[in-house]
């Protein structure tokens, strides 16, 4: 029988962001624990409520893209840049803060990120075409406080609640990464279209943020305990306190950083699972920056919107985009869930194979979207739905992987981690190395609405085939995850 168990553990222990390895007991014991508190849930909607401003945030350039585009006087190479230089100063500080999160107190780190990335939000709002490289350096500030939260957050959410509740608070967490990128594409185009002047989409998150941070310090506990399992089997007739005394419930002792990282490096399932949300990464990353411009350009070959020379451009593809984006997130991820909760009861590799059939169908669905948006733009908005949605059905998939084979203690640190190659191989660089293709193609070819059409088309064709790759990780993960699961039990 599978069961938690609370133990009391020092002052300053209790700040580490870790959730209980699933525990193995006789079949005659059962130690009984309470639901969780109210106060859980609330602390639970509070980190859903940052989550959601945290992408809102996140998704505001690529909502206003041609906008900015035109007011920085940006070739594709230099726009795409935009959003490299905000996933790579995101990643490179995610291991920074996986550390503290693992030794420090996680509430005074997360709101000091809220805090710093609202600020800088709200001042990039007065930056001059002329100093297009503050704007660039903004985008980079606003990535680190972004780290501070992304890779914290979640294993709070691990410690208030079981697996079986926790997978479903993870899911209601990571809802809101699809939910708030879509929100994203539709404040920034509303915002434009009502104000006629862009800037004033980098005014409403900060305020957002402000309210966020306000019950932060209002609702989440100053220190959340850990959770940490039993080795052995209790005695029937034991208390949790007097178990808890026992040498059966063991203590794990404290470790390096760099014994954290050998570790992980060790556990071929979290190194294939992270492979995979990697290809993942990349394919969202470009199309989240590039699909609205894209759909503009294609509307412009067929003739059904005319090239944009005015001050502000239409935004209708961005908000049609953030619409598909939010409903196919919802969606996707639910079912996503739901289809791990009901296959894990026949296959101990259903996740990873969901994740691997999900990868697959979202790469041929995009391949049709690209080949049908010269002809067809009902049809690829359609196909680009379903691509998003197979993509989104792994977002909480993957993370509940990450906790049920990695160790409680290194949880933070594997976040991480994951973040860093996720980010460092995937959309750090995938919206830049899509704009430099496409600035190649053109190049070669004389400058025209239809080959820039085409070199958006071509360039995309890669997104395709790092999904099938994608695929193929969650594939070899399969290979391992009995194994690293039965390892992180132990």
């Amino acid at each position: 029988e599978n069961t938690g168990l609370h133990s009391q553990l020092p002052l300053e222990e209790q700040n580490y962001g870790a959730t209980a390895a699933r525990v193995r007991q006789g079949p005659s014991v059962s130690v009984p624990r309470n639901s969780p508190a109210k106060r859980d849930y609330l602390v639970a909607a509070v980190l859903c409520y940052a989550n959601l401003i945290n992408f809102m945030d996140w998704f505001i350039v690529p909502g206003i893209l041609l906008d900015i585009q035109k007011y920085f006087e940006l070739s594709d190479g230099d726009t795409g840049l935009l959003q490299t230089v905000f996933i790579l100063c995101y990643m490179l500080a995610a291991p920074f803060f996986g550390y503290l999160g693992d030794r420090y107190n996680r509430k005074i780190i997360l709101g000091a990120g809220i805090f710093f990335w609202s600020g800088v939000t709200l001042g990039s709002s007065f930056i001059n075409e002329l100093y297009y490289w503050i704007f660039f350096l903004s985008r980079g500030l606003v990535g680190i406080g972004t780290a501070s939260f992304s890779t914290i957050a979640p294993t709070i959410i691990a410690d208030l609640f079981e697996e079986g509740k926790r997978t479903t608070m993870l899911s209601m967490f990571y809802i809101f990464i699809p939910v708030g990128s879509g929100l994203g594409y539709v404040l920034a185009a509303g915002m434009a279209e009502a104000t006629e002047d862009w800037h004033w989409a980098f005014r409403v998150t900060p305020c957002m943020g402000g309210l966020a941070l306000v019950l932060l310090i209002l609702l989440v506990p100053h220190r959340t305990q850990r959770r940490i399992a039993a080795h052995r089997a209790l005695s029937i007739s034991g208390t949790i306190r007097e178990a808890a005394e026992k040498p059966g419930v063991h203590r794990t002792a404290k470790t390096t950083w760099c014994q954290d990282v050998i570790s992980l490096a060790k556990n071929w399932s979290f190194v294939w699972s992270s492979l995979g949300l990697t290809a993942m990464a990349f394919v969202t990353g470009a199309l989240g920056m590039w699909v609205p411009l894209f759909l503009y350009r294609a509307q412009v070959v067929q003739g059904i919107v005319s090239p944009c020379l005015q001050e502000s451009c239409n935004s209708s593809n961005s908000l049609i985009f953030g619409g598909i984006t939010i409903g196919t997130g919802i969606l996707g991820v639910i079912a996503g869930a739901q289809a791990a909760r009901r296959l894990r009861k026949i296959n101990n590799k259903a996740d990873p194979l969901i994740c691997v059939a999900s990868m697959f169908v979202s790469a041929l669905c995009l391949y049709i979207a690209l080949i049908v948006a010269q002809t067809n733009i009902i049809s690829t908005f359609i196909f680009i739905a379903f691509g998003g949605l197979f993509l989104s059905v792994n977002w909480a998939v993957v993370t509940d992987i990450l906790l049920y084979v990695v160790t409680p203690r290194r949880q933070s640190t594997a976040i991480a981690l994951q973040i860093l190659v996720s980010h460092l191989l995937g959309d750090a660089g995938s919206p830049y190395l899509i704009g430099i293709i496409s600035n190649a193609i053109q190049a070669r070819n004389a400058h025209s609405f239809q080959w820039s059409f085409w070199s958006m088309q071509y360039s995309f064709i890669l997104c395709a085939l790092i999904g099938v790759f994608g695929g193929g990780f969650f594939l070899l993960t399969s290979f391992y995850i009995e194994e690293d699961r039965k390892e992180a039990e132990r």
